[in-house]
């Protein structure tokens, strides 16, 4: 991937589906790549994958909920590996539920994973990169931000909350040197959406105009698009199917 090449990552929920595949494009572009899952044994997996490319790689069990545990994992990086370039913001879950059935505790893990996961991962490399005036932060929204889905009301919610931390903290940080980016991916055929209903999968497949599921790589090489080169911008694009949405502010 060009402009890449030599930079470090770190990527949350790099284990599977989107934040796998990214971490793979972005060492076959010359990255080096901290692995952060909250599953140890997926993480080392990728990190096998990628010392075939002869790309270093390390592996961390973070759990993104906690700013703690994130900032750690940021220091552990920087010492290893040397800085971070690249912020992936990727851990996600996903549960189906009417709202009225969705419980306090369900709500809360929700936005916690996804949300505050995204927060505590900008206050950790934040640092870093207003000290070097350089870096790149980018989230993992959803197209459910912005149509909503049906049983997905704390999902979609914790989503939107994503576009628009990426669109406040775009402009905030546009004169450093630091860009924010966020893809709305559709639905990808990741172990997540692979563990939901089948007659959901089979609906959704039929509403793409394609008529597949988005695989983690289209997604992935919309994370690689930004160039490290470009200056700070912000802009959306919105394409014409649903499959791999890239929305990047």
């Amino acid at each position: 991937m060009p402009g890449v090449a030599g930079k470090i990552a770190f990527i949350t929920g790099a284990g599977s589906g989107i934040g796998r595949a990214t971490a793979r494009v972005l060492a076959q572009g010359g990255a080096d790549v901290a692995l952060c899952d909250i599953n140890l044994a997926a993480a080392e997996e990728v990190a096998r994958e990628i010392g075939t490319t002869g790309r270093r790689a390390i592996v961390l069990r973070v759990d993104v909920t906690r700013l703690d545990e994130v900032t750690s994992a940021v220091e552990k990086t920087q010492r290893d590996l040397g800085r971070v370039d690249i912020l992936l913001s990727n851990a996600g879950i996903a549960e189906q539920a009417p709202l009225i059935e969705i419980t306090e505790e369900q709500w809360d893990r929700m936005f916690n994973v996804h949300l505050t996961g995204a927060y505590n991962c900008f206050r950790a490399v934040l640092p870093g990169m207003r000290q070097r005036n350089w870096g790149r932060l980018v989230s993992t929204s959803s197209m459910g931000a912005f149509t909503g889905g049906v049983r997905l009301s704390h999902y979609c919610a914790a989503k939107a909350g994503i576009a628009g931390l990426t669109i406040s903290m775009a402009s905030e940080l546009a004169r450093t040197g630091i860009t924010v980016n966020a893809v709305a991916p559709g639905v990808i055929d990741t172990p997540m959406v692979q563990e939901s209903p089948p007659r959901w999968v089979e609906r959704m497949t039929k509403s793409i105009p394609m008529r597949r599921l988005g695989k983690p790589e289209d997604i992935a090489y919309a994370v690689a698009l930004p160039s490290p080169e470009l200056a700070p911008v912000i802009n959306a694009t919105f394409p014409f199917n649903r499959m791999s949405a890239p929305f990047h502010v």
